[in-house]
């Protein structure tokens, strides 16, 4: 049986748990919170107060949190593109009599609560009157148009290595963009950024449970799945982000410097979640693998302490030469 039958099968045999995953890392939608808990309710007789409040509380926030910000917003609202690539893996079939198969239903329920998030901090932007919205809107037009490839084409092995390790990842960012917010004085965009980095992390703890099953299922494939994603590094989903009037851009490398300055999310973090799912998977542990499997096995073990030796000697651009049509440069935070 060829290594794509077996990956398919394996997807098969655990598929009957997903219920199980649904029901401890998802949350019901009428219990759920939903966008407009958190901004002012647009019936109300306050609605003005309430929004006149936001945009006043916004000015503290600077130039590198709001192409951050912005940058995030963009991610999340990218959704479409996510959901209809992890629809086309390898043994998720939303087909015929398979679509209501339990991986089909996992990526439709996580999408949907996934796309709370771009909806809330998009309403947030317009309302805060600090970012060009149309300029925002294009540049999201173009991320979806354009695609995306984060180098794990339909094999869910590395699909799910990439979620894991991107849900971790965007936890962080979310987290401390909200803590930013809030030391800025911002409760409201604080507690936002704060539950959403709560939607990840859950959302992270169940992809990470997928990987670890297949481990039980497929060790040697899926070792060797975990180590050609790292090989080609994590990218992050809007990697090929760019603005109006032009092709891609250096706009992601931008905002990344951006986000590093910031400490919202650095090249520390990168390493760290690595060395987490290395401990979480027990990959220094793994025995009775196959001879391939045992030196991609080797190179995750040693891939953390490699990665921060080089960390420790690169510095990270620190020019402002871009300037987002995003949002004026009014000072850094």
């Amino acid at each position: 049986m060829s290594t794509k039958n077996i990956r398919i099968e394996v997807m098969r045999s655990i598929e009957h748990k997903v219920e199980g995953f649904i029901n401890s890392y998802l949350i019901p939608i009428e219990e759920i919170w939903q966008p407009t808990d958190f901004l002012p309710d647009s019936q109300g007789e306050e609605f003005f107060e309430e929004t006149l409040k936001i945009r006043e509380e916004a000015k503290e926030l600077g130039y590198d949190f709001w192409v951050t910000l912005v940058a995030d917003t963009i991610t999340e609202e990218a959704l479409p593109t996510y959901e209809s690539w992890l629809m086309d893996v390898e043994g998720i079939d939303q087909h015929g009599e398979n679509k209501k198969t339990g991986w089909a239903k996992w990526v439709r329920n996580w999408t949907a609560e996934e796309n709370r998030h771009g909806d809330v901090l998009n309403k947030y932007l317009y309302l805060s009157g600090r970012v060009n919205m149309r300029e925002v809107e294009i540049t999201t037009q173009h991320l979806i148009a354009d695609g995306f490839d984060i180098g794990t084409d339909r094999d869910p092995y590395k699909n799910f290595v990439y979620t894991t390790f991107q849900e971790l990842a965007t936890n962080i960012s979310h987290k401390r963009v909200g803590q930013l917010a809030k030391k800025k004085g911002n409760g409201l965009l604080g507690k936002m950024c704060n539950i959403i980095a709560g939607d990840e992390m859950r959302h992270h703890l169940a992809y990470r449970e997928f990987v670890k099953t297949i481990f039980e299922h497929d060790p040697s494939e899926m070792m060797l799945a975990f180590a050609d994603m790292m090989k080609k590094k994590i990218v992050m989903p809007a990697h090929f982000l760019r603005e109006s009037g032009g092709g891609i851009s250096t706009a992601f490398e931008t905002f990344s410097n951006c986000a590093q300055r910031l400490g919202v999310y650095t090249a520390q973090d990168y390493i760290d979640i690595l060395q987490k799912l290395n401990n979480y998977w027990d990959v220094e542990g793994l025995r009775s693998l196959t001879d391939n499997a045992e030196r991609a096995r080797e190179y995750l073990v040693k891939l953390p302490e490699r990665l921060q030796r080089i960390s420790d000697r690169m510095r990270f651009q620190d020019d402002k030469e871009y300037a987002f049509k995003w949002v004026e440069a009014n000072g850094i935070l």
